[in-house]
């Protein structure tokens, strides 16, 4: 463990054997922590927030990355902006964390006023020859994939977004994410790192054990399982359920709704899965009782029984229902505290108390995040102790742990590491 600390980054990529977790000081150190949120929330695509954050001209919201502030708004003109928030007089913060409603953008400082699209419009006192053209706010490279603000801080973006944007664009045409609302938003602060809060996320083995609420609608096989372990009941089941989702996928896909598998998880830069999943029990979403939260559906949907749409990448993971979505991010704090913030979107017509419960909208949600928290929390204060020796994957039902690992190795050496 000593070795470890005084290593170069180098050392404990190099130490990683494959199939197995990342050694402790990939998830304990700090200079591993600036490391990652250089490459991976700097140099990367990452998902940020929704349009319906900002859903009226002069709304905006603070989303902060390490030292990093943004600011996501929609102008005048009803267009989606991600810009820096500082100042370009002497870099004050313009707006404080959070969401707010303006009209200008205007330094607290010195009172230099920016137009919604960045422009400077006012700043007294700087002489006849002063160029305000020459100082408007820095844009943020950003896209808005099917209503997802996925920003990159870096100048030369990754190209392979690309290839998440023609998938998901077909795929979430229908729920009208743009034209959502948000229900609801929870932050929680994981007492971990965060690619533990990723790894949790990316396998259900640890599901039937700690959550009760997601497994009435969550079939946790989908992520894998081991046959040998199965009785002869069970193993049937599985193959049951397999060829259940055979049939759902081909009529789904028949019916127009796109939902085969579609993974670029490794040998790339930009990191995603997406499938149509489907939702057991009463089969409508994943709420207490498996069937519809809201009785105004998203978008132009008409129909409860098309599953779960998910979309995960290397900071976000999301669900898209019939009746709602739930779409998370996380962003990195320190190398032991990571935000998960969750939004839970409905029909921007949809009215609470007449339409929808937010108990019954958010509690499977809000039961699980408090789960997992709990769940990162124990294997963070495992890495760091000094009896922890990475162990192996599951081949079954940890296989895209494996993945993630390579792809984070892989990524931090591309980067120089």
């Amino acid at each position: 463990m000593l070795q470890s600390f005084a290593s170069p980054i180098s050392a404990l990529l190099d130490a990683r054997a494959e199939g197995h977790s990342l050694p402790a000081g990939l998830y304990t150190r700090e200079d591993v922590f600036e490391a990652d949120l250089d490459v991976f929330f700097r140099q990367h695509w990452i998902c940020i927030g929704v349009e319906c954050d900002v859903p009226e001209p002069g709304d905006a919201t603070v989303v902060d990355i390490g030292k990093t502030s943004l600011i996501l708004l929609r102008d005048d003109d009803g267009e989606i902006r991600v810009m820096h928030n500082v100042c370009r007089h002497r870099g004050s913060r313009l707006l404080d964390a959070g969401k707010t409603i303006v009209s200008k953008l205007v330094c607290p400082y010195h009172t230099w006023t920016y137009e919604l699209s960045g422009e400077l419009s006012y700043a007294p006192h700087m002489g006849a020859g002063f160029k305000k053209e020459c100082r408007s706010l820095k844009p943020v490279t950003f896209k808005s994939i099917g209503g997802l603000i996925y920003i990159c801080l870096s100048d030369n973006p990754p190209e392979d977004i690309d290839n998440l944007e023609q998938v998901m664009a077909e795929r979430l045409a229908p729920y009208d994410i743009r034209n959502a609302k948000v229900a609801h938003e929870v932050d929680v602060i994981e007492k971990g790192n965060w690619k533990l809060t990723i790894e949790n996320n990316r396998e259900c083995y640890h599901c039937s054990a700690n959550h009760p609420e997601l497994c009435v609608s969550f079939v946790d096989l989908d992520f894998g399982f081991d046959p040998e372990t199965l009785s002869p009941e069970d193993k049937a089941q599985a193959e049951e359920h397999f060829k259940l989702y055979a049939e759902r996928t081909q009529q789904w896909e028949a019916d127009g709704y796109p939902s085969t598998a579609v993974e670029q998880l490794v040998d790339c830069s930009t990191n995603f899965r997406t499938q149509r999943l489907i939702i057991a029990g009463a089969g409508e979403s994943q709420t207490p009782d498996a069937t519809a939260a809201v009785s105004k559906l998203l978008g132009s949907m008409t129909r409860k029984d098309l599953g779960d749409t998910h979309l995960w990448g290397h900071n976000s993971w999301k669900h898209f229902m019939g009746d709602h979505a739930v779409v998370s991010f996380i962003i990195p704090l320190s190398a032991d505290r990571t935000l998960v913030r969750t939004k839970w979107l409905v029909h921007k017509d949809a009215v609470e108390g007449v339409d929808y419960e937010l108990d019954k909208l958010t509690d499977v949600w809000i039961a699980t995040t408090d789960q997992d928290s709990e769940l990162v929390s124990r294997s963070h204060a495992g890495v760091e102790d000094p009896a922890y020796i990475p162990g192996p994957y599951s081949p079954f039902t940890e296989t895209n742990l494996d993945k993630f690992a390579t792809w984070y190795i892989d990524r931090m050496r591309a980067h120089g590491y």
